[in-house]
């Protein structure tokens, strides 16, 4: 196998290594096995899976604080429609390893970034809150509605 596959063809690359492994699995004796960067890409798939729970947790966020920012908007309907999409496709990725290294906060920050200079129907938004009124769990759990009732609730309440 040439040593560079994995940079030209990381496909045929993976599906090799596959192979290899099944062999080894078997109990077969390979030398090709590209130990190091197997080892590196079992790895990367599950910071992979983490960062796209992150990514689809904020974009959920983002869209309900849209629906916060601007009620009045046409495209609340829209942004619901988001967050329940969102939320739906971090639901069917998380797996509970993932709590430790989830941040709501972070999520909320990340969030809450690209709407501090935004304005739709030519308005600035209304006072977003400035720490995160939900649990993780009450991120991937909760109904959107019952969240957009979270993020209009008094803080403390």
């Amino acid at each position: 196998m040439p040593d560079d596959l994995y940079h030209r063809d990381v496909l045929l690359w993976s599906e090799q290594q596959a192979d290899l492994l099944r062999r080894v699995a078997r109990g077969e004796r390979v030398n090709n096995v590209d130990w190091d960067r197997v080892v590196e890409e079992i790895e990367d798939v599950g910071i992979s899976e983490l960062r796209s729970v992150e990514s689809f947790t904020t974009q959920m966020l983002l869209h309900l604080l849209k629906v916060y920012g601007w009620p009045g908007s046409p495209a609340v309907d829209h942004w619901r429609v988001e967050a329940t999409v969102f939320q739906g496709e971090a639901q069917r990725r998380f797996a509970p390893s993932m709590l430790r290294q989830l941040d709501a906060e972070k999520v909320f920050a990340a969030a809450l970034k690209p709407l501090k200079r935004a304005k739709y129907d030519g308005r600035p938004p209304r006072a977003f809150p400035q720490s995160c009124p939900f649990t993780l769990d009450q991120l991937l759990n909760e109904e959107p509605e019952a969240l957009e009732a979270l993020l209009t609730a008094p803080p403390g309440s």
